[in-house]
């Protein structure tokens, strides 16, 4: 069992090929379980979960972007597509993940850590309360991690999403998650929180 509750930023964590995307695919729709239940917002059947995921934004892998478009194109394909009708809502979306800047710069010109970016940017552009971010940080520098890990943070303290972000980097989410799941060959083996961690893991000098 793996609860997320409202407000927190879960980190979840586990080796390459421990089961952390294909239970996210799960959980937003892209695949069916083949056993268990998932419960989103207290929804538990297909329907009612179908319109809970309304709700979610998510980065699983790499977002489709056309490469010749600049960031703010991509965002108004999208905003489109997805009935959004808040005409300033791509605006919004690049001011949180500080991509205003680039302009009528090409998708394809841009660096990972500004293709990450606005992979959030379309993940949070329609306000959903419950963001699922997929090892968002895989590949970037240390400036891309920080720079990342501050929207994140940002998003939950001032716009209180919950956020579920996995990773295989347990010392990266200790920057930034206050409730943590690890997750091994497809089983969920233990939840804590930022004070259990911070206990288990504190440095004493032991005089005999």
């Amino acid at each position: 069992n793996m609860t997320v509750r409202r407000g927190e930023v879960y980190g979840f964590i586990g080796q390459n090929g421990a089961g952390k995307t294909t239970l996210i695919r799960a959980v937003s729709g892209l695949i069916s379980q083949s056993s268990g239940e998932i419960a989103l917002f207290g929804k538990t059947g297909a329907r009612e979960a179908g319109a809970a995921r309304k709700r979610m934004g998510c980065i699983v892998e790499g977002p489709a972007f056309y490469p010749k478009l600049s960031a703010e194109q991509n965002l108004e394909y999208y905003r489109i597509q997805r009935g959004i009708p808040d005409k300033g809502a791509v605006k919004k979306a690049l001011e949180t993940v500080r991509l205003t800047g680039t302009g009528k710069k090409r998708y394809n010109q841009f660096s990972l850590g500004m293709k990450q970016r606005l992979g959030l940017a379309l993940a949070i552009m329609g306000k959903p309360d419950f963001l699922i971010l997929d090892e968002p940080i895989n590949g970037l520098d240390p400036m891309g991690i920080v720079e990342f890990r501050g929207i994140v943070q940002d998003l939950n303290r001032k716009h209180g999403m919950t956020v579920l972000i996995s990773s295989h980097i347990l010392t990266e989410l200790a920057q930034v998650a206050s409730t943590y799941g690890i997750i091994h060959a497809g089983k969920l083996v233990k939840e804590f929180s930022q004070e259990q961690l911070e206990q288990e893991t504190s440095r004493c000098i032991a005089v005999h």
